[in-house]
């Protein structure tokens, strides 16, 4: 389980939830239940934030939210609304359609002003280019976090809204979280590093190698998660950023959740596991797993762009950034 780290002290660039408004918005796939947004929104809303649902938001075009232009208008609006929070309504895929499109500056001025980009999964594209074309930094980060449909939006049926991702993300948008931490594997005591806080969906971010929107980091902390990837997959894919250099000038690796996966009778051993120890053998950085973050109901917030402070004593970790 993951622990959070609250510090009630000195952050005063945000404030309390009744005072920040929230905009969510449709920047990839199409949402097929309209009725799950819209419980997100009332959700949210009884926290006290002031939320709003982009005039878009609810668009369709063939699986997306909306064609390009429409996605890419919902963007710029919200970039120039300059929200406390602009948060996914989920997932899917569609930025990648965007990227050699956006407009990095327009963004950066948000994120300068003081907005909070906020998701996962096909937001990882955002999140690195972002980062890549200098529109987010230490002091105006970007958050890898809950989507609205996916962590705010679920009837109590389907499991309804996990206490420590909102218990997080509320913290994270008040500026009281300063650290998350998590159990990782035996044989990381002792480790620290120092860098910056990058990452996000495997899949989305391998595509993005070799562009120019792919972040040149060096000395960074590259987190990873990915779901529905057979493990062999899975290791293909950071093999890939083995042989590109990418892990190797990192000064630590994190693995979120990696599920969803079926084992095929071909495996006969072969895991996630024996992936991953696989993985380890080709770079020399360390391969931290257990960071709770992914495709799953539980998941930190994690400020994409800042610095952070990697440490790890027996096998409890702690990234802080406060």
């Amino acid at each position: 389980m993951p622990e959070r780290h609250d510090h009630h002290l000195h952050d005063h660039q945000h404030t309390h939830p009744s005072q920040q408004r929230m905009t969510l918005w449709s920047p990839a796939g199409v949402v097929a239940q309209p009725a799950a947004l819209r419980r997100a929104a009332r959700y949210l809303g009884r926290h006290g934030f002031e939320v709003e649902i982009d005039e878009a938001a609810l668009a369709r075009h063939q699986r997306f939210a909306g064609d390009d232009d429409t996605r890419l208008a919902a963007l710029y609006r919200i970039a120039d609304a300059r929200p406390d929070i602009a948060m996914a309504s989920r997932g899917g895929y569609g930025l990648t359609r965007l990227l050699d499109r956006i407009d990095w500056t327009r963004i950066g001025r948000s994120t300068a002003a003081g907005t909070r980009w906020v998701g996962y999964s096909d937001v990882t594209a955002l999140h690195l280019g972002a980062i890549a074309h200098k529109a987010c930094g230490p002091d105006a980060p970007m958050w890898a976090g809950p989507l609205a449909c996916d962590d705010f939006g679920r009837t109590a049926e389907q499991g309804g809204v996990d206490d420590i991702t909102e218990a997080c993300f509320v913290e994270a948008m008040t500026g009281e979280l300063e650290a998350v931490g998590f159990r990782t594997e035996a044989g990381f005591d002792g480790l620290e590093a120092r860098g910056t806080l990058w990452g996000g969906n495997l899949t989305v971010l391998a595509a993005m190698l070799g562009t120019p929107h792919f972040p040149k980091l060096k000395g960074g902390i590259l987190f990873l998660e990915d779901v529905n990837e057979h493990p062999y997959r899975t290791e293909r894919t950071l093999l890939q950023l083995a042989q590109a250099g990418v892990l190797d000038a990192q000064r630590a690796v994190l693995l979120g959740d990696f599920s969803g996966w079926k084992k095929s009778p071909l495996d006969r051993g072969y895991s996630l596991k024996t992936a991953i120890a696989h993985v380890r053998s080709a770079t020399q950085v360390p391969v931290l797993t257990g960071l709770p973050f992914g495709h799953v109901a539980t998941k930190v917030c994690l400020p994409v762009g800042h610095r952070v402070d990697l440490v790890a004593e027996g096998r409890d970790v702690l990234i802080a950034w406060g």
